[in-house]
Parts: structure tokens; C-alpha cells; sequence
């Protein structure tokens, strides 16, 4: 749990016996700042989550450009990591979309972070634009642990967490892919996961070109 280690690294740092090293301190900050932003994370989850369960999630539109949210997400994303690269990808006529842009910056948070987590090792992380005839689809691809066929089918549902195949523990509730759907739907779109040839685990969410405004609907 976050709040452990926050205590224990602290703990660690106010020792009287031990004399620390200027780089042995920086690295437990780093790790208290890291497990705070896991908190953050948590608890703006089981908060999103709670609206959904009590059918609040309000969805208020405006013309948004998907791609500067996500540059926008990437860019706060590779703050936090120095062992991914993010590359963001969209064609110059990626048209204007009419969505929530709070609750799409939302979405693309949660799949990114999902992509960072579990991709420990580092690497590649793709976020893909593409415009098709009614609709557009974003893809985001890592080079991380992978999923196991069992998985697939309850990946998007509730608190399910993947196993890892290492030694590695993820921290999180399991809510954040979740809320991303549940976004992605109240918007007239889908969501889901394949695999490329490459072996990249790959997650995707579509959207309306016509959005909720110019069709009439509204959720919340």
C-alpha cells in the first residue's frame, strides 16, 4: 500500500543512527513522491468510480482536440518516467471531436498510466490516432508483461488486476481501466484490447465523429 511505503521510506530518512547518502536520500524522496502519486491515483479512482455506481457521471461536451490531450497526458506521464519513451501519433485531418475533454483527459491518463505500470522495464509506448469512416479509434501500445488469454475477457471489469508473469508488484485498485470504459461508452463509443504481431499489448477506444452534442444525447 502507498501510505506503507510513504511511512517506511520516512521513517528511513529520520533515523538518527544512520547517515544517509546524498544520493541513497534522493532516491527514497523519489520513492515518497512516486507512492503519493500512486495514492492520488487510488483515490481519484475509487472517487470517479463511486459517481459512475450512483449514475452520476455527467457528460458536458464541447469541440475538443483529442490530440492535444493526449500530447498534453504524455508529456505529464513522461515526467514521472525516465525509462519510457512516449511517442504520440495522429494525421493532420484527425478531425475536431465534440466530448468531455475533462473526462477524455481522464481516459487517457488511466490507459496510459495501465501502460506504464505494467511496463517496468521501460520502453516504447505508442499513442495512435486513426480516422475511419463514422468513427475514430485511439490506440495505445506498450512493450510490458503481456496478458494471458484468461485475462482478456475480465480486463475491462471492476477491481480485476492482471497477474504478473515476474516478481513484480502493481499497485492500483483496478478501477482506472474500468472508468476509462464507462467514459468511452457514455460517449457513444467501445473499448478493448488485442495483440499485435510484435507481442505489444494493445489497448484501444473509439469515439462518434458526430459527437453527443450535434445527435441529441447526453448521459448523467
Amino acid at each position: 500500500m502507498p501510505l506503507t511505503a510513504i511511512q517506511g521510506y520516512s521513517s528511513a530518512l529520520l533515523l538518527d543512527e544512520v547517515e544517509w547518502s546524498q544520493a541513497k536520500r534522493k532516491e527514497f524522496l523519489r520513492l515518497i513522491d512516486e507512492e503519493c502519486h500512486n495514492m492520488q491515483t487510488m483515490l481519484k479512482d475509487i472517487l470517479d468510480s463511486s459517481l459512475i455506481d450512483v449514475d452520476q457521471l455527467v457528460i458536458e461536451t464541447q469541440p475538443t482536440r483529442l490530440q492535444n490531450i493526449a500530447r498534453d497526458v504524455a508529456t505529464e506521464i513522461q515526467r514521472r518516467s525516465s525509462i519510457h519513451h512516449i511517442i504520440v501519433d495522429f494525421p493532420n485531418d484527425f478531425p475536431i471531436l465534440d466530448v468531455d475533454p475533462r473526462w477524455m483527459k481522464q481516459v487517457f491518463r488511466n490507459v496510459l498510466d495501465n501502460a506504464v505500470k505494467y511496463s517496468s522495464d521501460g520502453g516504447l509506448i505508442f499513442i495512435r490516432g486513426e480516422v475511419r469512416q463514422v468513427d475514430v479509434v485511439v490506440m495505445v501500445a506498450d512493450q510490458g508483461v503481456g496478458i494471458s488469454p484468461e485475462d482478456l475477457i475480465p480486463l475491462f471489469e471492476k477491481y480485476f488486476r492482471v497477474k504478473s508473469h515476474s516478481s513484480l508488484h502493481v499497485s492500483g485498485t483496478g478501477l482506472g481501466l474500468p472508468i476509462a470504459r464507462t467514459v468511452i461508452e457514455a460517449h457513444g463509443g467501445a473499448s478493448g484490447r488485442k495483440q499485435s504481431w510484435r507481442r505489444d499489448d494493445n489497448l484501444f477506444f473509439s469515439s462518434p465523429i458526430k459527437g453527443l452534442k450535434s445527435r441529441g444525447r447526453g448521459a448523467g
